[in-house]
């Protein structure tokens, strides 16, 4: 545990983000005994000038003017900066040389912003987290000189082209720099170790509250009744780069006596997908977060037919801990990231083990499994989570 520290949290996603953010949810669990300043993505010119009538741009462009405060106090220890300076789009610079002259000059202009909020606060001895900004964070160790830099990797970045322009190059001198690397895949941990040796699994938070159906009854939602059972369900975003058509549409032909329900919006493949014209596949389409519950209560088993690639290998599933704290019986694609759940879940990779495996949940569930399942879902919380990233900050601390 560490307590009583002046933490700053740099990343890619402001805190007015609309969807949920693992940095969000770190950067208020650090809050819990230490100050914290999380510190929003600098605004670049042409976002600037392309969205300048969106709320958000608007509001940054008034703290820019001055009308509105850079400087937020979200409660009594937790602070959002509003960087005041614009940098410059620089990410279709082709020159190594010329980018990494501007992100210098960009870099500086972060920090100067930062450096101001540290006055105010008055803040020392800090630790520095940063959440995956690869360009932006680059040269804070220098420029803010903290007394530990943590670089948090929780996706292959490098993967999307945007990322990979410049960052196959920068990305492994940031980790070089840090004096810690923290990651939420061993797969991510074991490329941080290519360039740095304290390069270290923490695993995820996860906050299962919401299904956590022995504290208060969750009933199946009412659009299940009509769908004949044994039901093997999915919930979530239906995108055609993650999931596996194929496999979906396989398991439905070679089993019509099962309801395959899908549980989420679509994206453009997945609405010409062949998957429409199978009869005992059932599309229930978008449905509130906040109802999401009563659909996995009403699948028999559920299931991540994760296509294996560079966008799935080492993602932490966020879903599969709310399938588990349900007690539902899972499977899901072997990859890196699934090797985490392999104790509590049914992982297969072809339509003949999916089909094997489902049948296998099917006559084994029982209610010792069901607990079993609820207990490990539920020891993933963010404040076991925050206490890894301590573990480790706390030993290099010590090394240093």
């Amino acid at each position: 545990m560490i307590k009583g520290r002046d933490i700053i949290v740099i990343g890619i996603q402001p805190w007015d983000i609309e969807i949920g953010s693992n940095c969000k949810n770190i950067a208020e669990e650090f809050a819990r005994h230490n100050r914290v300043l999380y510190v929003n993505a600098p605004l670049d010119r042409i976002t600037r000038q392309k969205e300048k009538n969106t709320p958000k741009i608007q509001k940054r462009i008034r703290v820019q003017q001055g009308t509105e405060p850079d400087l937020v106090s979200l409660n009594q220890n937790l602070w959002n900066l509003y960087p005041k300076g614009v940098i410059e789009s620089i990410n279709w610079i082709k020159s190594p040389w010329l980018y990494d002259i501007l992100n210098k000059r960009n870099n500086r202009i972060l920090a100067k912003a930062i450096q101001s909020a540290i006055q105010r606060l008055g803040f020392s001895n800090f630790i520095l987290f940063n959440d995956s900004s690869m360009f932006s964070g680059l040269y804070m160790k220098e420029l803010l000189k903290p007394a530990i830099y943590v670089y948090y990797m929780r996706d292959y970045l490098t993967k999307n082209p945007y990322w990979r322009r410049q960052g196959v190059r920068l990305e492994p001198e940031l980790i070089r720099k840090a004096d810690l690397v923290v990651n939420n895949s061993t797969l991510y941990a074991d490329y941080g170790r290519q360039f740095n040796k304290h390069s270290y699994m923490v695993g995820q938070g996860c906050d299962v509250t919401l299904f956590n159906d022995t504290d208060h009854e969750i009933l199946p939602a009412d659009d299940l009744g009509t769908i004949p059972h044994p039901v093997i369900g999915y919930v979530g975003f239906l995108a055609s780069r993650r999931l596996d058509i194929g496999l979906i549409a396989n398991i439905a032909r070679q089993r019509p006596g099962w309801s395959i329900v899908l549980v989420g919006p679509e994206d453009d493949v997945f609405k010409a997908s062949e998957l429409h014209s199978i009869p005992n596949i059932h599309f229930l389409g978008s449905r509130d977060s906040q109802i999401l519950p009563t659909y996995i209560k009403g699948f028999d088993v559920c299931m991540n037919p994760q296509l294996v690639n560079d966008a799935t290998r080492g993602n932490y599933p966020r879903k599969i801990d709310e399938y588990l704290a349900m007690g539902k019986p899972t499977i899901a694609t072997a990859t890196e990231a699934m090797d985490y759940f392999r104790d509590h879940t049914y992982l297969g990779s072809t339509v003949a083990e999916y089909i094997a495996l489902i049948e296998r949940a099917l006559e084994e569930d029982s209610a010792e499994k069901q607990q079993q399942r609820r207990n490990y879902a539920i020891s993933h919380t963010w404040e076991n989570n925050v206490l890894e990233i301590y573990k480790y900050i706390e030993l290099v601390a010590e090394k240093k």
